[in-house]
């Protein structure tokens, strides 16, 4: 049987667990005006904390998690991934094929994820922690029943908190360990950028400023410009000039070899905590 499509207009969107990466996705909603946050659900149980933080910018807060499933068209899963499982299970009964479930729980297959529900109109996302600022990179496989309509507008919810690719599940260990450990290895250099600063004589705080900044706006264009980052490395670097001399430095060391090392050991790593 095929199921109906899920229009925007009407979308009820649903978060089971209210922690940081849901209120992340529902600020982004609201804020970019996809839902309007009398649409929004999610329960805070006991944490007045969250239910605060939630209820600041007009999502309803409900009861329990049953409230959340039964008024939601569609039901983002943002729970640890140790307790997705039990999650699911409990919610069982009320996971209908009318809705339409998302998992944002790392390392959980599509295939455990239809067991646990008894559907498969299902879809993995793979955010990462630039969610916040709204800058997140985001990855989507669609299980068996998730239709193309499903997947458009999933790309939409996470289209407001960045950027969204549809992949095949078999590359997610692999974007765990580009994208979604990738950003404290950018972290890890900004603070190695300013270190360098200061060792060069500038004081803290501006050497910090300088280094995030750089970082920014290199991302930036090579996300806008169009030129490979090769190419635009070339661009900064001209003959006999410090940058070359620095790219060399970089070069000794490994550095490029040292970057991909770490996504490749990340991604095996995630292999091995993954369910099999």
């Amino acid at each position: 049987m095929e199921v109906a499509p899920i229009p925007l207009e009407t979308c009820r969107l649903g978060f089971i667990g209210p922690g940081k990466m849901a209120e992340s996705i529902a600020r982004g909603v609201v804020r970019s005006g996809i839902l309007p946050p009398s649409r929004i659900y999610t329960a805070a149980h006991s944490n007045p904390t969250r239910r605060l933080a939630f209820e600041s910018f007009g999502v309803n807060v409900l009861l329990n998690n049953q409230a959340v499933v039964s008024d939601s068209d569609v039901v983002i899963f943002a729970v640890k991934p140790q307790v997705v499982k039990d999650v699911i299970l409990q919610l069982k009964p009320l996971l209908s094929k009318k809705k339409l479930l998302v998992s944002v729980a790392a390392g959980i297959k599509l295939k455990d994820l239809q067991t646990w529900a008894g559907h498969e109109r299902i879809i993995r996302v793979m955010p990462n922690t630039p969610a916040a600022v709204g800058e997140a990179a985001s990855a989507m496989s669609l299980g068996v029943a998730a239709t193309e309509k499903d997947g458009e507008l999933i790309s939409s919810v996470f289209g407001s908190i960045g950027k969204i690719w549809k992949v095949d599940e078999k590359y997610f260990d692999a974007i765990t360990g580009l994208s979604g450990s990738g950003p404290a290895y950018i972290f890890l250099a900004i603070e190695a950028l300013a270190d360098g600063g200061v060792a060069a004589g500038l004081p803290r705080e501006l050497a910090l400023g300088l280094a995030s900044q750089t970082v920014l706006g290199a991302a930036t264009m090579a996300t806008n410009s169009g030129k490979h980052p090769g190419q635009l490395k070339d661009d900064v670097a001209s003959p006999g000039g410090t940058t070359i001399t620095g790219i060399h430095e970089l070069e000794k060391a490994g550095f490029r070899g040292i970057l991909m090392n770490a996504v490749v050991a990340a991604s095996k790593r995630s292999k091995e905590l993954s369910p099999s």
